[in-house]
């Protein structure tokens, strides 16, 4: 049998495996880069099917399948990391920690692990070889940078990269994969933070002091021309407040407000531009109120850049794998998603900084559909994915490696 038959049958004979591992990871949710259980988990699991895994940077784990033949490299990447959200789900699995895999993550780990035990079962046979890349903090967007400094995409050097990010929510069938298009599929992001400092006074004197609050208020209100007054039709950018904090008396002035939020945009000009803009409005509204305002940017990552060449081999591949029915470029999809209220992905993803270093390509993958009952998007605490799409996410990540390898490392 060739590739898309032995993977596709080999991959269906997982789901069960794959089941158990994802229901494991899904109890024990952690965040960031502390994941003593999670990597945990994935060290051993890994171990048992004959590989060994070595540490990269804080808390991710990589292993290299292949070698046997010359060839090139293509690396694989799934994130472990979870959130900070109290799970409100019913399900048998739900955490309870406080945590929870509201994006998918522990669908991501499983679907690697799958193809890790795929790729194993052929060692001998893959042209060149495969790394698997097990990453912290995601959802930091600083976990892919920590790996990358810590050498992840060398010894041997990566040549591709691609990376699966299951999606609930989507009007299309279980399964579903979206091949994003040549060129950027991921905005730019950047986490901030805004300190207004003015002086606390008693509330009935509001005249001996200087009042944060309504300072902050202006500038909220300030940085919200940006995006409407200040983009072209073909500027795309989204800046959220999303943390306002000062004060703890009601009959007090604070001495300080707090306020965080993102900034995303679609092209790095925009993104310097609008972090240039941010500042000038904070500092100088604040100062129209006697207030004095300082902007820090901290974690962030770039735009996300599909390779073309990367990108259109992928989509030949898994319509292949799939069928026509169950693969569509996001270009394909861009009309139909509009007619359905959807529009372009606004989330970011730290996977951006791999594919800044070598040609990368993101595939969504959906994983249940509004009419049978996965009703809530990413990040919320009733989300659910539907777990039928696992052996379909170790197929897709093992095929894409095989194929891509078999073609590039002649």
């Amino acid at each position: 049998m060739e590739w898309k038959e032995r993977i596709w049958q080999e991959a269906g004979e997982l789901q069960d495996i794959l089941r158990g591992h994802q229901s494991t990871l899904h109890r024990s949710p952690e965040v960031g880069f502390a994941l003593k259980q999670t990597c945990a988990y994935v060290k051993e699991q890994l171990q048992k099917m004959g590989y060994t895994p070595l540490q990269c940077g804080k808390a991710g784990w990589v292993v290299t399948v292949g070698g046997h033949q010359p060839g090139k490299v293509f690396l694989l990447r799934a994130d472990m990391d979870a959130l900070p959200i109290q799970e409100e789900t019913l399900a048998e699995d739900a955490a309870g920690n406080g945590y929870m895999h509201a994006c998918g993550h522990d669908f991501h780990t499983s679907m690697l692990l799958g193809a890790a035990a795929l790729l194993k079962k052929h060692e001998q046979e893959i042209k060149g070889a495969i790394k698997l890349m097990f990453q912290p903090a995601e959802e930091l967007l600083e976990g892919a940078r920590d790996m990358i400094e810590a050498g992840v995409l060398l010894n041997p050097a990566v040549d591709g990269a691609l990376m699966v990010h299951v999606m609930a929510g989507l009007p299309l069938p279980t399964g579903t994969c979206i091949v994003s298009s040549p060129g950027v599929s991921a905005p730019a992001a950047d986490y901030f933070t805004i300190e207004i400092q003015g002086k606390g006074c008693h509330g009935s004197s509001p005249n001996t002091g200087i009042d944060p609050l309504t300072a902050a208020a202006h500038v909220l209100i300030g940085l919200q021309e940006l995006t409407a007054r200040e983009l072209g039709t073909d500027e795309v950018a989204v800046l959220t407040i999303g943390s306002v904090n000062g004060g703890e008396a009601a009959n007090v002035i604070p001495d300080r407000v707090t306020m965080k939020g993102t900034l995303r945009a679609f092209r790095e000009d925009v993104r310097e531009r609008l972090k240039k803009r941010m500042e000038e409005i904070a500092v100088g509204i604040a100062g129209a109120f006697r207030a004095r305002a300082t902007v820090t940017f901290g974690s962030g990552c770039p735009t996300l850049v599909n390779d073309r060449s990367l990108s259109e081999f992928v989509a030949v591949q898994l319509k292949e794998l799939l069928g026509e029915t169950y693969c569509h470029t996001s270009k394909e999809l861009e009309a139909q998603m509009a007619e359905k209220g959807g529009g372009k992905m606004s989330g970011s993803e730290d996977f951006a900084y791999v594919s800044h270093e070598v040609p990368s390509v993101m595939l969504a993958l959906a994983a249940g559909e509004p009419s049978k009952g996965y009703l809530y998007p990413q990040h919320h605490p009733k989300v659910q994915f539907d777990k039928e799409v696992l052996s379909v996410g170790a197929a897709i990540y093992a095929y894409t490696a095989l194929t891509w390898l078999e073609k590039y490392s002649k």
